[in-house]
């Protein structure tokens, strides 16, 4: 399956591989409970504890959003891109398996903590995304990312399988394991994990475009910081792109962030939530590939509309949630296009962006990704603890999709110009 691809595509894509463990099983699934659980015994309400763990990741994505242009533009220089790469990489692994040592009932220091492993894993992605000019062609874009998707669903399975089994039987009492000791267990696991198969990447991925060297490279990169936003009409079709980005991406990871949270208020048994989450892995991995073959034949565009289309419905669905059962209905309709959007979303502004500036043109994606990854949860954080109960914040991201699509829609069709040194946009 993977023969067809060169050395550099497959070690790019073998990071999502690598990564995927870190965005299941701490964002996602085990640390949430591992939070919800210290909480609780703090005596902080279900609602109270959703609602400051929301803050908590603005005020990580907040920090990103700083970060990002001014970093990203730095990082255009020569081998600067895979040093800032190193930084936030180990930056992640270290914090992650730092978690592993906090208190169960130091809830404030775990949501400290979170923050780091949060900063870490985001900030090394700016420049994994950005890696992708430097690893294949603009022709492959749409396949590389969505394949690099297919195979973070694949590759997390692993690890989230070791985790769960230990977690269920330290809970059914079949190994003399504490349950918090094994959510301990499964933030050291991934920390490994994530570190193991970096490898490949840090070895075989170099940075192909570039700008030389100058003197006082801080300075000139606040200079070129500087010009693209005087130069920003020329852009405008990529930047009404990640206007629209802003929007429907705040929906996505919000719900991929806080599902465990608002699984959890319902009521909803961490053993069915772990489950649910595991089989959500497994059906998001051929659907991020479909949607990057669609791609190919229906536009990436016309794909993100699907994806956007069906998390409009699951913010509505999710609304009227009362079973288990309802929840696996939710999660299978989640794993159809959270991939997909994500992939192609990727893809689609890489093409759109000039090579040799991609770390700076990826900090701006970051922003606008990280900028909405705060409002989403504190729209989330604030709609629960206004009304006191979980759903009518989960029912408020639909907002966020609405505005998303008809953003999108006025974003001309692009076609790429090979040829432009300049910005590769040519509406037609």
């Amino acid at each position: 399956m993977m023969k067809k691809y060169t050395k550099q595509e497959k070690s790019w894509m073998l990071y999502d591989w690598a990564n995927s463990a870190f965005a299941i099983i701490v964002m996602t699934a085990v640390f949430p409970l591992f939070y919800k659980a210290a909480a609780s015994n703090a005596g902080i309400s279900d609602a109270n504890s959703t609602a400051y763990l929301g803050y908590t990741i603005a005020i990580a994505t907040f920090i990103l959003a700083m970060l990002g242009p001014v970093l990203g533009t730095i990082a255009d220089y020569k081998g600067f891109k895979k040093k800032f790469f190193l930084f936030f990489f180990i930056m992640g692994i270290l914090s992650t398996g730092l978690l592993a040592f906090v208190p169960s009932d130091q809830w404030l220091l775990l949501l400290a903590c979170y923050t780091l492993t949060a900063i870490g894993f985001h900030g090394a992605n700016v420049f994994y995304d950005a890696f992708l000019v430097d690893v294949t062609t603009e022709e492959r874009m749409n396949r590389i990312s969505a394949r690099g998707f297919g195979l973070g669903y694949i590759g997390s399975t692993i690890p989230f399988i070791i985790s769960i089994a230990i977690i269920v039987t330290s809970q059914m009492e079949l190994i003399p394991v504490s349950t918090p000791m094994a959510s301990r267990l499964a933030f050291v696991i991934t920390a490994i994990w994530w570190a193991i198969f970096t490898i490949p990447m840090i070895k075989d991925v170099q940075q192909r475009y570039y700008i030389e060297r100058e003197p006082k490279p801080i300075i000139s990169s606040f200079k070129r910081l500087g010009q693209t936003f005087k130069d920003i009409k020329q852009y405008r079709a990529l930047f009404l792109f990640l206007l629209a980005y802003f929007f429907y991406i705040d929906g996505v990871g919000t719900i991929i962030s806080m599902s465990t949270a608002y699984g959890t208020d319902l009521g909803i048994s961490s053993q069915s939530l772990l489950i649910i989450l595991f089989v959500t892995q497994v059906v998001a991995a051929p659907f991020a590939i479909i949607y990057g073959r669609l791609s190919d034949k229906y536009t990436g565009k016309k794909m993100l509309y699907v994806g956007i289309t069906i998390y409009i419905f699951v913010c509505i669905y999710a609304f009227f949630l009362k079973t288990t059962f309802d929840f696996w209905i939710l999660a299978m309709l989640v794993a159809t296009s959270q991939g997909g959007i994500q992939a192609l979303s990727r893809s689609y502004y890489a093409k759109l962006i000039p090579k040799e500036k991609a770390n700076e043109f990826f900090g701006f994606y970051n922003i606008f990704g990280r900028f909405a990854a705060i409002t989403g949860p504190v729209l989330l954080g604030l709609t629960a603890q206004i009304t006191g109960h979980s759903k009518y914040g989960v029912f408020s991201l639909i907002i966020l999709f609405i505005v998303g699509i008809i953003v999108l829609s006025r974003v001309p069709e692009p076609k790429v110009d090979v040829a432009a040194s300049g910005p590769n946009i040519i509406a037609k």
